[in-house]
């Protein structure tokens, strides 16, 4: 849609991405109302900051009557399709679209679409750093993470190029694909919102649909499901991989202890391995899928060596908090899936004391608790999976696990706990492989807590 005005458009979802989508299309002239099913205690601050515009607002919940004065309905992200008003809104012929969908209908620039089940908010940070160091003030990096890039749409140019990170649940509405699309991989995750494999991959698919013949798609060789989409692409495949690329295969790979990049005839050396910051092979797949990126989007080699040299990493995501005592604790709230937290276990050779939990997402557990039968020292378990992620364990019928397990409240429990059995040499690992939504606003809010409760250690 390119004529926004006088449209009456309603919004389901008060968070950031509704927020700005909402004062985006006041401004250009439509008749918006946000509805959300918290209270107007609740809400408060949200409202402050759309003070100045002419918004209707309907808290407490989603009433189906709101649609007969509705043109179009928006999904903030994590609104599911089940809920009863979508439903009725698909039923009645309205259509549905999210921040990100009407951003790719009017962003006059090219663009960098970077989805997977898993490092895609590091990957996303490397190639934003790639482009900031590319084009400077002319890149704007966003999306499902930072600011929602339909905040900056009217200010950008032909030139600009803007950066993308893209989740399933805003995939599942977007019709424009990115000039440039990535599927990092695709393992089991969000299935308490798609309910099959099958149906959170047909989301994640999305990205490649819509490309043209002049278009670049990059997807992860070692993920099986984003592997076999290969068949999906219209434009240019380029791929990454650990270990030695295909005969006839673009992208990137490690050989010998050094990233390197290979483009038809052209064989170019990145950087040593050595010289990446980050810990873990799932962080050197995201340095690797990084430069795919780069280099699919015509980005210099010196702009691509110098985001990745010295990058330590996002917050939330393997982050080192502080030392206490010769502990070493770190924060990866981020991780809310088992197969995040199986990953970040995987990046450590320390003895590990780690802290699981938070909200399930209807996804397996067992083989995240094989690997910490074998590879953790304490586990702390907290919040509303607790009990689940107990029962997998009994479950497993190991006849003498190497950890203890012992059961918190809730996560500042999990952290006294943590600090009443880790010893000099240990990491303290919060990788929960839940949701925070038990217990906090996002992940985000959950990272910060445990950093405040961690420097309140003595």
């Amino acid at each position: 849609m390119n004529d926004w005005n006088g449209k009456r458009v309603l919004i389901l979802g008060a968070a950031r991405q509704g927020l700005a989508l909402a004062r985006w299309l006041t401004l250009h002239g439509a008749r918006v109302t946000l509805s959300d099913m918290r209270a107007e205690t609740e809400l408060r601050a949200a409202r402050e900051s759309l003070a100045g515009y002419p918004i209707t607002w309907a808290l407490g919940r989603h009433p189906l009557e709101l649609l007969d004065s509705t043109d179009v309905l928006c999904l903030s992200g994590g609104v599911p399709l089940t809920l009863p008003i979508v439903a009725e809104a698909s039923k009645r012929g309205i259509p549905l679209s999210n921040d990100s969908q009407i951003f790719m209908e009017v962003v006059p620039c090219r663009t960098i679409g970077i989805t997977g089940s898993s490092g895609k908010t590091t990957t996303t940070t490397l190639v934003g750093r790639m482009a900031k160091n590319a084009y400077g003030r002319k890149a704007y990096i966003g999306g499902n993470i930072g600011d929602p890039l339909i905040n900056y749409v009217d200010t950008m140019k032909a030139d600009d190029i803007a950066v993308l990170e893209i989740s399933s649940f805003q995939l599942e509405q977007m019709t424009i694909s990115p000039n440039v699309a990535a599927i990092l991989n695709i393992t089991p995750n969000h299935l308490d919102r798609h309910g099959t494999m099958e149906a959170y991959t047909a989301a994640k698919r999305r990205i490649l649909e819509f490309q043209g013949k002049e278009d670049a798609a990059v997807l992860g060789r070692h993920s099986k499901v984003a592997w076999s989409l290969r068949n999906r692409v219209h434009g240019r495949l380029y791929t990454f991989c650990i270990g030695e690329l295909e005969e006839g295969l673009d992208g990137t790979y490690l050989q010998d202890g050094l990233l390197h990049l290979r483009d038809r005839e052209t064989y170019l050396p990145l950087i040593l391995r050595q010289k990446i910051l980050l810990r873990g092979d799932h962080n050197l797949l995201n340095v690797l899928a990084a430069f795919a990126i780069g280099h699919a989007a015509g980005f210099p080699l010196d702009a691509m060596l110098g985001a990745v040299e010295g990058f330590r990493g996002v917050p939330h995501r393997l982050e080192l908090v502080r030392e206490l005592r010769g502990v070493r604790w770190y924060n990866d709230s981020i991780a809310t899936a088992p197969e995040r937290s199986l990953a970040a276990v995987r990046a450590f050779e320390e003895p590990i004391v780690l802290l699981l939990g938070g909200r399930d997402k209807n996804l397996p557990w067992e083989e995240l608790m094989q690997v910490v039968s074998e590879r953790v020292d304490h586990v702390v378990l907290f919040g509303e999976a607790a009990e689940k992620i107990q029962k997998t364990v009994e479950s497993l019928g190991l006849r003498e696990p190497r950890f203890t397990l012992t059961r918190a409240q809730g996560l500042r429990e999990a952290v006294s706990r943590a600090a009443e059995v880790a010893e000099s040499g240990d990491v303290v690992l919060l990788s929960p492989g839940g949701t925070s939504f038990d217990e906090f606003r996002d992940f985000e809010e959950r990272g910060e807590r445990f950093r405040e409760w961690v420097q309140e250690l003595s």
